[in-house]
């Protein structure tokens, strides 16, 4: 049986998503646990409408970290992306950011996944580099000729700019 919130996620548009979140604090806990499991249509759904409703550092987000973290592995694309998105937002501790780092090399490496999420991908990658200079090498690295040469000319010049953060 389809509880409130998997309805909401199916049936209401994001305004109408946020501001039952607002409403109901308590959906948190279920939003992350959707977020973090198979159940389509309404697990990447969920992480979307989180990542919607966050602030940055969101403490009611934080104590759900660990399992976004261990779980992009695992999620489908759409899921990854938005999982991701919000891992962008939140400080994360140094275990975090290294199985992080490793899964955003592999998923910015894997020329056949959406454009999407290997952006946000080389994001966080880029956002761990800031912390850890020392990793910039690496990046520069995975981001020349083949790395590149799939994405659209837009993403591309995304790429590019992100990419001068390091390079600078």
């Amino acid at each position: 049986m389809e509880t409130l919130l998997e309805h909401i996620l199916v049936s209401t548009y994001k305004a109408g998503m946020i501001s039952f979140m607002e409403a109901h604090p308590e959906a948190y806990d279920e939003a992350a646990a959707l977020a973090v499991s198979d159940n389509q249509p309404y697990s990447w759904r969920a992480a979307w409408l989180l990542w919607s409703c966050m602030k940055e550092n969101d403490l009611r987000i934080k104590s759900h970290v660990n399992k976004f973290v261990k779980y992009i592995p695992y999620a489908r694309n759409n899921q990854k992306r938005e999982l991701l998105k919000m891992l962008l937002m939140m400080k994360l501790t140094d275990k975090q950011e290294g199985l992080l780092f490793d899964e955003c090399i592999i998923l910015w490496e894997d020329i056949s996944m959406d454009p999407s999420i290997r952006i946000t991908a080389l994001k966080m990658l880029l956002k761990i580099a800031r912390k850890y200079p020392e990793l910039s090498r690496e990046i520069t690295l995975v981001t020349q000729g083949h790395y590149i040469s799939t994405l659209s000319p837009g993403v591309k010049h995304s790429v590019n700019r992100l990419l001068k953060e390091i390079t600078d």
